[in-house]
Order: structure tokens, then C-alpha cells, then sequence
């Protein structure tokens, strides 16, 4: 599974400011800068916000993180087993059965 637009559902740990991008700046306040609600593209703290949030969902879900591998995810039910794999904005899913799979999926709404 590959994320759209993964980096962008990032939620910051931190304050950054930025300058209002060329063409866009405010008239009344050309010289103000912009603090970031969310995490952008090119920004070095955007993979691990994005890290960061999903694993918590994951977390939250009912998955644990693997000891061997921080991006490995495994979850066990009454329904069965799922393992996933993050690696950057890319997903990869297993299960004991596709019923899991494809009900995991539609949560996430990729």
C-alpha cells in the first residue's frame, strides 16, 4: 500500500516558523512568517512526525511494536493475525485471513 500524501498528516512536535511562500505573501504583512500547523514536504522533521502519528494509530488499534524492528507492527485477535510493515510511505500487510486484511484497509481509507 503506498500512503498519498503521507508527510502531511504529520502533526508537529515542535514549533517551526517559515517564510510566506513567493507570490503568496500578505500584502498588509510582507515580512511576517508563517508557523507550520502541520508537517510539509521537504521538511527534515516531516518522516518522523508522519512516523510518529501512524504508529500511535497503530498502537491504539491494538498492534505491537516489534522489539526486533520499530517499523514492524504485529496485532492479535480473536479473528485472526496482522503484520505490518512501515517503510516511509510505503505499507506492507499481511494477515491470516484477507476478511482482516481487507476490513483493516477500508479503516484506513487509502
Amino acid at each position: 500500500l503506498d500512503v498519498k500524501n503521507s508527510f502531511l498528516h504529520g502533526v508537529l512536535s515542535e514549533n517551526i516558523y517559515m517564510e510566506q511562500p513567493p507570490g503568496m505573501a500578505d500584502p498588509q504583512f510582507p515580512n511576517y512568517d508563517c508557523k507550520l500547523q502541520k508537517a510539509l514536504y521537504g521538511l527534515k522533521q516531516a518522516p518522523r512526525a508522519w512516523f510518529d502519528r501512524f504508529s500511535s494509530f497503530l498502537i491504539h488499534y491494538g498492534f505491537f511494536c516489534s522489539l526486533a524492528d520499530p517499523s514492524l507492527f504485529i496485532l492479535h485477535s480473536d479473528v485472526g493475525s496482522l503484520v505490518l510493515l512501515l517503510y516511509v510511505d510505503d505499507i506492507l500487510l499481511i494477515g491470516s485471513n484477507t476478511s482482516l486484511v481487507s476490513d483493516f484497509i477500508q479503516l484506513l481509507h487509502f
